[in-house]
């Protein structure tokens, strides 16, 4: 499953927008800006009737409706004038869903979760479909003993958990998966897709940090597809269940099972790609402590690393997703004197400038230039950011 694609080379222009040297200058852009007029006047019967027309899916909210129908008449109209646009800066050639249960108490205030089912639901987002899939089972080792309120939750069983490998050998068995189709290769075009940040951001991070281990590179950065599904359809942040909701679907299975729930986002992204998402990589964690994990004493406390977005300008820009990027490896000087107390997990500088330029805090320090902050992201991902960094203080 090696990738054959190039990656699209384009620009940042003003407002955030990817585009092309002569993009929009053909006499196209204005025929699709008058259809998309069109559309937003027409009420939802209209539009549906207008889909049936095509033969094309007639189900979900007036907002899902309207995406569908301005994304078919786009592709249409850019055919028939055979111009291509690059508005669409997918870059990935297979999408790996990954939704993992954990353990859990009904209170969970200060517990320690640990992984349990650990899914990966292979996308090819050529042919539109789902290819392959990897389950197992995790023997949880600082709680061995299921509650009855995690059993009742996720339909684990203590049975299933007794007698599954532990979390290292499950994650070396994925990882060699991954491997057997290509998805580690060094050419490799694929990405992680979760809903939310919290299978990488909390499940992953804590997993690693409990047992001492590096944190996987390839679980660095994802695709959050519930912020994709809000941003693309206009409509606010949603979980799993209103996600289908909203696209006329139900729910598929068990709810909270971790392979199950996989599935079903897996179908979001599917109809989401259909109606002409690019479902680009979106958030990442700022890993400059995570190389580190293995050497740190075992996790004690309940603090989570520090996640930001990733902008189309990052996905076009090679340099970000490298190690080194990864890493982060500028150097600690200026935490110790930031006259922030928020421990070794401290905000990357990205972040700390949006704290700076929203919040005007000034015992934070950051290297960045406001006017830089302001160019790279939108008020969307200013937002996002500070939203986890009062995850990060209240954790």
């Amino acid at each position: 499953m090696k990738s054959t694609k190039k990656k699209q080379k384009a620009r940042l222009s003003d407002g955030g927008r990817i585009k092309s040297e002569s993009q929009y200058s053909d006499p196209v852009f204005k025929q699709i800006s008058l259809a998309n007029g069109t559309i937003n006047r027409m009420k939802k019967e209209e539009i549906k009737e207008k889909l049936a027309e095509l033969k094309l899916d007639t189900r979900g909210v007036k907002e899902v409706l309207s995406k569908r129908l301005k994304h078919v008449y786009k592709k249409q109209k850019l055919t028939a004038a055979k111009v291509k646009c690059h508005d669409d800066i997918m870059s990935c050639d297979f999408l790996l869903v990954i939704d993992f249960e954990a353990t859990c108490e009904r209170d969970n205030e200060n517990y320690q979760h640990e992984i349990i089912e650990f899914p990966i639901v292979l996308i090819d987002t050529t042919k539109l479909k789902v290819v392959e899939e990897f389950h197992a089972f995790c023997k949880p080792t600082f709680h061995p003993k299921l509650s009855t309120f995690c059993t009742e939750l996720t339909g684990i069983t203590q049975r299933m958990v007794d007698r599954a490998k532990e979390f290292p050998d499950i994650l070396n068995e994925a990882e060699m998966w991954m491997a057997k189709h290509h998805l580690m290769d060094k050419t490799s075009n694929m990405a992680i897709l979760t809903d939310g940040p919290w299978d990488m951001g909390r499940f992953m991070y804590t997993q690693c940090r409990m047992l001492q281990m590096p944190f996987p590179r390839w679980a660095r950065k994802w695709v959050n597809i519930r912020k994709h599904y809000a941003n693309f359809y206009g409509i606010k942040k949603m979980n799993l269940g209103s996600m289908l909701n909203n696209l006329g679907m139900a729910f598929e299975g068990q709810q909270h099972k971790g392979i199950d729930d996989a599935r079903n986002i897996a179908r979001i992204a599917i109809r989401l790609l259909q109606d002409g998402s690019d479902l680009h990589i979106n958030e990442r964690l700022f890993a400059r402590k995570l190389q580190l994990l293995a050497l740190q004493s075992p996790y004690k406390d309940n603090k989570l690393p520090t996640i930001g977005p990733v902008t189309k300008k990052d996905c076009l820009d090679d340099s970000w997703s490298s190690d080194e990027a990864a890493d982060d490896s500028s150097s600690d000087e200026g935490d110790e004197n930031s006259g922030s107390d928020l421990g070794d997990d401290s905000l990357g500088v990205e972040v700390v400038a949006h704290i700076v330029l929203v919040e005007g805090d000034s015992k934070i320090k950051s290297k960045q230039s406001a006017e830089d902050v302001v160019n790279e992201y939108s008020q969307d991902d200013i937002d996002d950011l500070l939203s986890y960094y009062e995850l990060q203080k209240n954790h």
